[in-house]
């Protein structure tokens, strides 16, 4: 072994390799001398675009005008019977190696067997072809490689034996049958290829194959053994199609009879197929060509009946199409409506609780007319009660009712079976979990429509005793009220509040009622009553209602006491400013302001009492918002505001120094905004109201407030010198 030492940088002591043996394949040559060597490639450094671009078609176009043109083997002239012998042999040696590297190819087998027939040595052929069989006897393609070598050479008795063998073996494939009935037939052997015909129906093999025997037979005109084809065909795949082909074929001969009898064996026999509704068409259409209108129609119907809705589709169709062409105006919209009849019946049947479904449904046969049928659908639905005791599952379902109520009423003109269906509503609802208050004021208003007022009177009691709402008070007592029956108002008022005491619309209405039947006491003691309640929903009205009461009855000082009692429970600026307002107007009627009035002295001594109590309330309200709310700048300046607007109204008697003089100054300041991780990073800018009472002066205004007082007390000093 041989030790070579390389020099360069590091120098180092590399085993020698042996030289590579050769390779057998390559004969003389080298793997060097065959190695194609790829240039070096090489990067692109200016990778913008070229001026002039080349298309794809080019790049193809110079490919092909450089390629090389293809090295084929020489042609061999074969001059005398020893080189022909020496080829066979060469060849024969080269497949059985081929066949002996690749026994499962098919490809190959055929190939030898190919170039043996191309030699003219059929039995050598035959050879291969049966050596084939004992590797890939279950390959149909081999089987026809053999049987069509056999024909191509007219070895007839050989095609035969081959084809008998493939079928027997491979008796599910169809082109094998079908191969050996064409050889038949060509070969004019007609009973050969029945008999192989009989033999391939006895395997039950699927319609391609019957209808290709039965158009056999028709071929050589053999209409009654197609006939009995077709009935052992049929008897064999009961399904619509292959009747509707049996059914044509005697339309085909004319004969109707047959035709129709087969339709009618197809119909009681397949009514539950997938596909009846191809069979009931095509039997409706063959009753149409043979002008049988009425027989079509009654088909159509029938099919309709027993036909699955979802699977209807093309039979509706069908037959709206018919019924335009033959039928009468009724006919087209019974079919049309028969229809959607349908589609609805299939949608509430998947769903009995889509009542949007049963609602279309009862517009559709309320369209119609048909009142047993409108009332049929009315009982299905309303059968349909919602599983779960909630009023959210309810609320479609209980239109249910009222439309059919109404329906009966306005429609059917039946009142009894109104009341029926308002009775029977009223006693399905779980009315201890709730109601609806709809259908008791319906029902109660249907009543007052028959001028049964004591049965209306009823359901509403009923109401009010077993699910009381406020709906139901305010109709009841309205219906009473329009009969004047006053005694009855009050006593659903007491019930009202009984049941709702802090509702101030109840209370409000019960004295409202009071003081329009000139009660004012009972009108007052309600009111009363009212603010004493520890819960109102609006108390605010309640209070602003009773003030207008006792001021509408010229009870300034009951009003006085009332906004006194108002204060103690709440000090916000609008009552205080309220209460201003009620004093500065307190006594004055519409002719007050008048010219005359103004000049008379009681006048003034009443407008000056009215200017005194007025700016008292301002004053106090002041008071209390700068020692008691003095967090409240903002309502404080806004009093201020409303006191200055006041002062201004009273003219002469005004005083608007007494309030410019509490004014306060308008700062703008910023705030911190607290984030959600706590730190204090943005602000915002808010007014703040700086009071001339104020002690405490804010940090950032001392300097400015500095410059004030020297600026206040230079000018004193100019006036002294």
């Amino acid at each position: 072994m041989a030790l070579t030492t390389r020099g360069g940088g590091g120098g180092g002591a590399d085993q020698a390799q042996p030289p590579p043996a050769p390779d057998a394949s390559l004969g003389f040559l080298t793997k060097r001398d065959t190695e194609v060597k790829l240039p070096r490639a090489t990067r692109v450094k200016n990778k913008t675009p070229a001026g002039v671009q080349i298309t794809a078609e080019q790049i193809l176009r110079e490919a092909r005008e450089r390629q090389e043109p293809e090295i084929r083997p020489p042609k061999q002239k074969i001059t005398d019977v020893h080189e022909l012998a020496d080829y066979r042999l060469r060849e024969r040696k080269r497949f059985e190696d081929l066949i002996r590297r690749v026994r499962w190819s098919v490809s190959a087998w055929v190939k030898y067997a190919k170039w043996e027939e191309g030699q003219k040595d059929f039995a050598r052929a035959r050879s291969v072809y049966e050596r084939a069989l004992d590797v890939a006897h279950r390959d149909h393609t081999l089987w026809l490689k053999y049987a069509e070598f056999e024909m191509r050479n007219r070895y007839v008795n050989h095609a035969r034996n081959v084809w008998d063998r493939a079928v027997s073996l491979l008796p599910r494939i169809d082109q094998l049958w079908y191969k050996y009935i064409h050889m038949e037939e060509l070969l004019g052997a007609v009973a050969n290829a029945r008999q192989v015909f009989e033999r391939w129906m006895g395997w039950r093999p699927d319609i391609a194959g019957w209808n290709s025997y039965i158009k056999f037979e028709l071929r050589y005109g053999e209409v009654e053994r197609a006939r009995a084809i077709y009935e052992r065909f049929v008897a064999e795949h009961p399904r619509p199609d292959t009747f509707i082909r049996y059914a044509k074929f005697e339309m085909k001969r004319g004969e109707v009879e047959r035709a129709r009898r087969v339709y009618e064996r197809a119909a009681d026999l397949l009514v539950d197929d997938e596909d009846a509704e191809v069979l009931f068409v095509a039997f409706a259409e063959f009753e149409e060509k043979c002008r049988e209108v009425e027989r079509a129609r009654a088909i159509y119907k029938y099919a309709l009946d027993r036909v699955p809705k979802g699977r209807a589709e093309d039979l509706y169709r069908k037959f709206l199409a018919f019924e335009k062409q033959f039928g009468d105006r009724e006919g087209i919209e019974d079919a049309i409506v028969g229809k959607r009849r349908f589609q609805y019946e299939d949608e509430v049947r998947k769903n009995p609780l889509n009542y949007d479904s049963w609602f279309d449904y009862i517009r559709l046969e309320e369209s119609v007319g048909n009142k047993d049928r409108i009332r049929d659908v009315y009982e299905r639905s309303i059968a349909n009660v919602p599983p779960a005791e909630e009023k959210r599952y309810w609320q479609r379902y209980i239109y249910l009712w009222i439309n059919y109520a109404l329906y009966e009423e306005l429609d059917a003109q039946d009142m009894e079976r109104t009341r029926e269906v308002y009775r029977e509503c009223l006693k399905l609802i779980p009315h201890k979990k709730f109601t609806f208050a709809k259908l008791w004021l319906m029902a109660a208003q249907f009543e007052i429509r028959q001028k049964n007022i004591k049965a209306a009177r009823q359901i509403l009691g009923n109401a009010i005793g077993m699910a009381p709402k406020g709906k139901i008070f305010k109709k009841y007592i309205e219906i009473e009220l329009y009969l004047g029956n006053f005694d009855r108002c009050r006593t659903l008022y007491e019930k009202y509040i009984e049941w709702s005491p802090a509702n101030c619309y109840a209370w409000r209405k019960y004295a409202e009622l009071e003081k329009n039947l000139s009660e004012t006491d009972r009108a007052r003691s309600i009111y009363e009553l009212a603010i004493a309640q520890p819960a109102l929903d609006t108390p605010e009205v309640l209070w602003k209602e009773y003030l207008q009461f006792e001021i509408d009855e010229d009870e300034f000082d009951r009003a006085r006491e009332l906004y006194e009692r108002l204060l103690d429970r709440t000090k916000h600026l609008k009552v205080w400013i309220s209460f201003a307002e009620f004093e500065a107007s307190a006594g004055l009627g519409e002719d007050d302001g008048s010219e005359e009035n103004k000049n008379d002295a009681g006048y003034q001594e009443q407008q000056t009492e009215r200017v005194r109590r007025c700016r008292a309330v301002f004053e106090r309200a002041f008071d209390y918002f700068r020692t008691n709310a003095a967090e409240l700048k903002e309502e404080r300046a806004m009093l201020l505001e409303e006191w200055l607007k006041k002062e201004l109204s009273f003219g002469d008697l005004g005083d608007v120094t007494l309030v410019q003089k509490k004014a306060p100054r308008k700062v703008k300041r910023k705030r911190p905004l607290p984030t959600d991780d706590g730190s204090n990073i943005a602000y915002e800018e808010y007014i703040d109201y700086i009071f001339p009472d104020e002690v405490t002066l804010a940090p950032n205004l001392k300097i400015l407030e500095a410059a004030y007082k020297w600026k206040k007390q230079k000018a004193n000093d100019t006036e002294d010198d």
